[in-house]
């Protein structure tokens, strides 16, 4: 018996005591830490922030920092939380209207007055230090600080490095899975657009705890579980800042559309591409300024094209080096041979003027590229063959795209026995179209960058460059610069070809049509270019490449609706190749005192715009102007030479292909801090081509 009542007074003090800490736990809860257990208990869920990292800059090829990021700053307002007494003192900070304030919180209270809503986007600094010092009495207003891109100052590079904008609504849906939100930005052009994976970065992701009502109720477990943003990587570019500015300040004086590109022929990096008309990058940068993209837009002059690229026209007389490659490889004609070139080419009864019907007198395939002889020309391509002379245009890689990383690039066009064939139909096109194509003008277009990438191969001997303007990027998580590799091919051309063209550019600006490219102590060897315009002026084209000897940068110019090549391109080549060789020294505008580094010979036009081409006369037979006879097999080769040929590079692996592919797109994976940048490792529409049919041609 006493067992049983010691074993019932057990139970007794056990289940008192159990009873006795849940009856303490619950006064504890109820009591004590009913302020915490209060808001967890209205929290409804967790709310996911991201954080958009910093885009990667871009780093010109001696180190310097030409698009960075800067503060944007958006003022929000919780508009639970805000006083409508303050309105007018909030207006009054941020600059703003008191009626469009108004309107942008209402819209706020209907869409969740719990949650921000901006009211104002890129807040200047002052005005954002103004509002930050009176924040104190202003409850309910946050300033949010992201990143839009600075830019370096006096240079635009609008068609460069492009612009980022919010990605349309078209195109949310395929990119949500790429981890893009609505509102992002994205590049949309340039630089931007093509290297967008390496600029984005990885974003960083805070979570948060919120009320059923969105309203902010703390950080989610202290923060343990955020997750930091990784900015974009650094790109490192071929370009060099200060040519870069120069050219857009030559082209840009001109006051006519255009293009300018120059290129390194030794590796195919770009050192400077420019395009005019050009706009500031700023009108896009943070929020889009409404005005300055309305006048863009509806600008006649078509702004928003990027000429060097995405626009594409008669060559003119800069094509001669093809013809002249095909009929020396193909020992169609003795380039010592000459023509007597009486300023009129007869073809049945046209008749095709060189020289503004002066014509050059007797000119061998030296002489002819020099002068810019049109008359050699027009014959050359009948002892040549229009598929050697496809063939070999195709081989300077003109009538495919470059391969250039910037998107929208344009192939031109180079005609062929099958483009006539399609074009006209079969047996329906005769000898007669041939002829224009002979000086660069008929169906055949070309962009100034293929033009860039032709006389750089002519200037390292034979070596065809992939054009590119990003050298490598430097991983932002491993901090390792990575470089990418381009595709270069070696031309099946001979040296000898080579001297002869060297030979003949270089003849070009020491006593050519292209004399106002002379660079005191540095021998320059371009070529002059007029190409008829049937919409107004002929369009101005003036390749080079500098020193002839050891080339060290290679251009192509064209100025739009300006003339003679050789008066207002070559200028602009100078002052470019000036700078580049030799250093800084004040431009000289085209058209202004254009010859003070030039002797005092005049360049000879190349030019036939203002002559008129006349039926022949009766009886006239259409052989006045023979094709030069066709050289003797074995003959050699021996042309004058005018500059001292250069080195021939060390031979080169083929590459398979020149399409470009920037680096692959980066694997999904989880985001890290981000680690310290170590730095650098080094301190138009396309004008309107001359039907074949059409056999008068300005050159």
């Amino acid at each position: 018996m006493d067992k049983l009542q010691r074993s019932t007074a057990l139970v007794s003090y056990f289940v008192l005591a159990i009873f006795s800490v849940l009856l303490g736990r619950l006064f504890y809860l109820q009591v004590i830490d009913f302020q915490k257990l209060g808001s967890l208990s209205a929290i409804n869920s967790i709310r996911r922030i991201w954080v958009e990292p910093p885009r990667g800059r871009m780093i010109d090829r001696n180190g310097k920092v030409m698009v960075d990021n800067q503060p944007l700053y958006t003022v929000m307002i919780i508009p639970d939380e805000f006083h409508i007494e303050h309105l007018p003192y909030l207006a009054k900070l941020i600059e703003m209207s008191e009626e469009e304030l108004k309107d942008r919180i209402k819209k706020g209270i209907a869409y969740n007055r719990f949650a921000p809503v901006a009211v104002t986007f890129n807040l200047n600094p002052v005005a954002v230090a103004r509002l930050s010092e009176n924040l104190w009495q202003l409850p309910g207003v946050l300033v949010e600080t992201d990143n839009k891109r600075k830019y370096a100052d006096s240079l635009n590079g609008s068609h460069l490095f492009g612009y980022c904008r919010s990605i349309p609504k078209n195109q949310l849906e395929e990119l949500v899975e790429q981890g893009y939100i609505a509102n992002d930005q994205i590049g949309f052009s340039g630089l931007e657009k093509t290297y967008e994976e390496r600029l984005r970065g990885i974003k960083g992701v805070q979570y948060e705890m919120v009320t059923p009502f969105g309203k902010y109720a703390g950080k989610y477990n202290d923060g343990k579980n955020d997750i930091p943003s990784v900015k974009g990587d650094d790109l490192y570019l071929s370009i060099d800042e200060g040519l870069q500015r120069r050219a857009e300040q030559l082209l840009r004086k001109t006051g006519k559309s255009g293009a300018v590109v120059a290129i390194d022929p030794a590796t195919g990096g770009i050192l400077a591409l420019a395009s005019a008309p050009d706009f500031s990058l700023d009108i896009f940068n943070g929020s889009t300024d409404r005005e300055g993209w309305n006048e863009i837009v509806t600008s006649p002059m078509k702004p928003l094209i990027d000429r060097a690229v995405q626009a594409a026209y008669p060559p003119g007389s800069t094509f001669k080096m093809v013809s002249a490659t095909a009929a020396l490889e193909e020992k169609t004609i003795d380039p010592k041979k000459k023509i007597n070139d009486t300023g009129v080419f007869v073809f049945g009864n046209r008749r095709f003027l060189s020289n503004e019907g002066r014509g050059h007198g007797a000119v061998d395939m030296q002489e002819a590229i020099s002068v810019s002889s049109n008359v050699y020309f027009y014959g050359l391509i009948f002892n040549i063959g229009f598929d050697n002379w496809t063939k070999y245009g195709r081989m300077y890689g003109f009538g495919q795209k470059t391969g250039i990383d910037l998107p929208n690039e344009r192939a031109g066009i180079l005609p062929s026995t099958e483009y006539y064939d399609k074009r006209y139909g079969k047996d329906r096109w005769t000898k007669g179209y041939l002829v224009s194509l002979g000086i660069g003008q008929g169906e055949v277009n070309t962009t100034p960058m293929q033009l860039a990438v032709y006389a750089a191969a002519i200037g390292n001997r034979g070596t065809l460059l992939q054009p590119h303007i990003v050298n490598g990027y430097r991983d932002a998580e491993s901090g390792r610069y990575i470089p990418f590799s381009y595709a270069r091919r070696n031309l099946p051309v001979s040296q000898s070809t080579f001297d002869l063209l060297h030979a003949g550019m270089a003849g070009v600006v020491d006593h050519g049509t292209g004399t106002l490219a002379k660079v005191p102590g540095i021998v320059v060897a371009g070529k002059t270019g007029t190409a008829q315009n049937p919409h107004g002026r002929d369009h101005a084209w003036f390749i080079a490449y500098a020193p002839a000897e050891n080339p060290k940068i290679a251009l192509a110019v064209l100025v739009e609706n300006a003339g003679f090549g050789g008066a207002i391109s070559a200028p602009i080549a100078r002052e470019l190749i000036k700078y580049y060789l030799i250093g800084d020294q004040p431009p000289v505008p085209p058209g202004a005192d254009s010859t003070a580094a030039a002797t005092s010979v005049s360049p000879k036009s190349d030019s036939l715009r203002n002559s008129i081409s006349l039926p022949a006369k009766p009886g006239t037979p259409a052989t006045t102007a023979k094709p030069a006879a066709a050289a003797t097999p074995g003959t050699a080769v021996k042309p004058a030479a005018v500059a001292k040929p250069v080195t021939s590079p060390k031979p080169v692996t083929a590459a398979t292909s020149v399409d470009m592919k920037p680096a692959a797109p980066k694997p999904p994976k989880k985001p890290a801090a981000p680690k310290p940048d170590p730095g650098p490792d080094a301190a138009l529409p396309p004008a309107g081509n001359t039907p074949g049919k059409t056999e008068e041609a300005p050159e």
